[in-house]
């Protein structure tokens, strides 16, 4: 099995909860929280184990929030090198108003890093030998280098490790400058790597196929919720479409797409199955309330249906 190696730069403790419903000024009893680590390459890592793969989880842990950070990825037997820092890992609330059935999300600020211990996330992922893929993914705390992820491209090469990004704003238009392997942008980060507010559906497809032909990328996998994924490569631009569930949460969708695709890659399956696959993934997180990622058994049904669909 190929070694994969995830980044994640801004690691957070989700605590998810409900109330009866959602009212200001008013002492709102909650359910009993749920707690988990979260994070864009801490969850694609939990997911790929769920999977039955493994993942190396690089990541930095402060103060007593990070010690129990450290604890929940621990039960959950997730191989992790930890760099740890001065500042608290932040914590992250999400809320479900059972009245409306709406979820409300609170993302704290990032846990800001010292140049030194940006410097040690980036030494952590050299010092391991035969890495096979390098998943960036997530936000970055205010005032983190911008070329931080293109400093793991420059690393993914040196490895000749496929490198896999999962990000936002200019740390992403400055990761594609360097080069990655493949890039799973959603509909607004695509047009902001394409210089536009908007795109239209034959827009979309020539964003994707220019950042290719530049030679930025080999694979680009652009996420559109419900309606599945188009992935466009060098001759090659295809829609995978899931099949209909009942949607619970979305949160952990994207993480867990992604973990499908790449894990199915790491074990040598072509492009088009590992597209397949990270669609059913992400499809069955969103069956799942909370946090909750995508789970075996609920993957392998939507991934079977697909495939009769499409026989």
């Amino acid at each position: 099995m190929s070694t994969i190696v995830t980044v994640t730069f801004s690691p957070c403790i989700d605590k998810t909860t409900s109330v009866k419903k959602l009212l200001p000024d008013k002492k709102l009893q909650c359910a009993v929280p749920k707690l988990e680590p979260g994070g864009g390459g801490i969850n694609v890592a939990r997911a790929i184990k769920k999977l039955g793969g493994d993942a190396i989880a690089i990541f930095p842990s402060g103060g007593y929030t990070g010690k129990y950070f450290n604890h929940l990825l621990e039960v959950e037997n997730i191989h992790a090198v930890i760099i740890e820092v001065k500042n608290e890992t932040r914590e992250n609330i999400i809320v479900l108003d059972e009245a409306e059935n709406a979820q409300y999300r609170f993302g704290m600020p990032g846990t800001n890093l010292s140049h030194a211990e940006w410097m040690q996330c980036l030494k952590a992922v050299e010092e391991i030998e035969d890495i096979s893929f390098i998943v960036a993914s997530g936000s970055l705390p205010s005032g983190g280098p911008l070329n931080i992820f293109a400093q793991l491209a420059k690393i993914a090469k040196n490895k000749i490790a496929k490198f896999v990004v999962d990000t936002s704003g200019e740390a992403l238009r400055e990761a594609v400058n360097e080069g990655v392997y493949l890039l799973k942008p959603n509909l607004g980060e695509l047009c902001f790597l394409s210089g536009k507010t908007h795109l239209k559906q034959h827009e979309v497809e020539a964003a994707a196929k220019k950042i290719i032909a530049e030679g930025k990328c080999e694979v680009v996998v652009i996420s559109m919720g419900e309606q599945g994924a188009l992935f466009v490569t060098n001759d090659l631009i295809k829609t995978i479409e899931p099949p209909p569930v009942i949607k619970k949460s979305t949160v952990g969708a994207g993480d867990s797409m992604l973990a499908g695709i790449v894990y199915y890659l790491s074990k040598q399956k072509n492009i088009v199955e590992a597209v397949k696959y990270g669609v059913a993934c992400g499809t069955a997180a969103t069956m799942n309330t909370g946090t909750e990622l995508c789970n075996l058994k609920d993957v392998e049904k939507i991934y079977g249906l697909m495939n009769k669909a499409t026989n």
